[in-house]
């Protein structure tokens, strides 16, 4: 098998509901399969080359975007990437016995060992589901950011963000994620530590084959985060390869973090707020020297004022 880019020239943009699903069918029909499960879920597989790029998306999400496809689709295009893209309709984590018989059966086909390489890639309930059903794959990686571990309350009953998200059943198949990876290469939990439920979650991943990759200084939705600074597209790829480690991680966000607005003015709060003022100045100031910025224009202009100037540049990884 080899990479064969395909051609996906269909236009899903704009639609929505019926009108997408149908087309988004009328697309995987021409090179693959769409397979309902449940009446919430759909399974959309399109065969190119060896890699296989296996996700977990929300159709809302989805069809808010530019193109109105799944994040999939750009690596069958740009990659010749096979893909299998698993799509909610709404937040689900993915827990229905339907998908349990789907990759059930994927496995008890062997359609996972026909791939050189296979990828689970998600986001926090669709983080959950590439860890907990990368079991069907034994050899695979994972990328899984900000995965939940399970929503359980005898487990992660401190976590009241999705309570009613709960009624989901997490006890059954494919329940817990952290012993899900078992079979899995490596399993790529990426976190950030300023979200103190997260990295909970994250800590509960605790096998031998898992890499922790922290993101310092972004909190909340890191997979939009690391889309602005224009890096996550590349650590699904590196991740396919197995090619990604602490280091090589640092590396990858160095630079685009120097000049993402929001990690900076995080910087700038956690210094003001562990008391280093002056150290709030000399990232203010070495931010301006980049460029102009309102913000901290402003909160240069209010540490002048408090008698504080700046004493050299600060670079964004001195002040984490």
């Amino acid at each position: 098998m080899t990479d064969t880019n395909l051609i996906l020239d269909a236009d899903l943009a704009g639609l929505t509901g019926d009108a997408w699903l149908d087309a988004l069918e009328d697309v995987a029909e021409e090179h693959g399969y769409f397979e309902p499960l449940g009446p919430d879920h759909q399974a959309v597989f399109l065969a190119a080359g060896p890699r296989l790029l296996v996700t977990f998306e929300d159709a809302e999400t989805i069809c808010k975007t530019a193109h109105g496809e799944p994040r999939s689709f750009a690596f069958a295009r740009d990659h010749g990437w096979s893909i299998l893209s698993v799509i909610s309709n709404g937040e689900s984590w993915f827990r229905h016995p339907a998908i349990y018989q789907f990759f059930d059966k994927l496995t008890d086909e062997g359609t996972f060992d026909g791939f050189d390489d296979v990828l689970f890639f998600g986001a926090s309930g669709a983080g959950y589901a590439a860890a907990a059903y990368s079991v069907a794959a034994p050899g695979a990686r994972v990328l899984a950011l900000r995965p939940q571990s399970t929503l359980s309350a005898n487990v992660a009953g401190w976590d009241t963000r999705h309570v009613a998200h709960r009624r989901h059943d997490f006890t059954k198949r494919y329940g817990f994620a952290p012993d899900m990876i078992e079979a899995a290469q490596t399993a790529y939990i990426v976190y950030s530590p300023l979200q103190k439920a997260d990295a909970i979650h994250a800590a509960m991943f605790t096998r031998d084959n898992v890499m922790p990759l922290r993101v310092p200084g972004i909190g909340g939705r890191i997979e939009a985060a690391l889309d602005s600074l224009d890096v996550l597209d590349d650590l699904i790829m590196a991740a396919m390869k197995g090619d990604i480690s602490p280091a090589s991680f640092r590396r990858l966000l160095a630079a685009p973090l120097k000049s993402y607005g929001h990690y900076l003015r995080t910087l700038h709060k956690r210094a003001i707020d562990n008391g280093h003022p002056q150290l709030a100045a000399n990232l203010a100031a070495a931010v301006l020297r980049q460029g102009p910025d309102a913000f901290f224009e402003a909160k240069l202009a209010e540490h002048a004022g408090q008698g504080i100037t700046p004493r050299r540049a600060l670079s964004a990884s001195a002040a984490e």
